[in-house]
């Protein structure tokens, strides 16, 4: 069974720029059927590639994750079928301890900047960059699920101010 182990961290500043490998903008969608046992996803890139993924929770860091490749003009149908969808530009990072990449959120979910590192085990060391400054690990509302049902330009104003300042300080 594939499993997926990541830790999440909201970002600071640009000084991850000098770490950029490769970039691609996406759009993401979550079809009905989506749950809070299950998530299913459709993800088109500018390059055309499209995936479609399902995602199952798991324990701490760790959740199941099947992800096929699917022909870019099946993606299109199924993004106009979502019931919730966002839109980022990723950013893969030259870091050590792990696969880590960089979204930058557009639309109702800017500012918001979310770096992720993929690691092989739960209990994998890895160094995190001084620009990462609050992890958002284990905050369902930073997932891209709920971010895209409740983007962060719809949350609370002072939740909104309590997380930007937090980027400020």
């Amino acid at each position: 069974m594939a499993l997926e182990i990541e830790r999440r961290f909201l970002v600071r500043g640009e000084a991850w720029r000098e770490h950029i490998v490769w970039s691609q903008p996406l759009e993401q969608g979550y079809l009905p059927g989506s749950s809070r046992s299950m998530t299913l996803r459709v993800r088109r890139a500018g390059a055309g590639d499209a995936w479609i993924t399902l995602k199952f929770p798991g324990e701490g860091i760790a959740r199941h994750e099947f992800e096929y490749a699917i022909p870019e003009a099946d993606a299109l149908p199924l993004l106009e079928r979502c019931e919730a969808a966002l839109s980022k530009h990723r950013y893969g990072l030259d870091l050590p301890g792990g696969e880590w990449v960089l979204d930058v959120f557009e639309g109702q979910n800017s500012p918001l900047v979310i770096a992720e590192v993929e690691l092989e085990g739960a209990d994998q060391g890895v160094g995190i960059p001084p620009w990462c400054v609050e992890e958002i690990t284990a905050l369902a509302a930073f997932s891209n699920a709920a971010l895209s049902q409740e983007p962060f330009s719809r949350w609370p104003a002072e939740e909104q101010r309590r997380w930007l300042q937090a980027l400020d300080a």
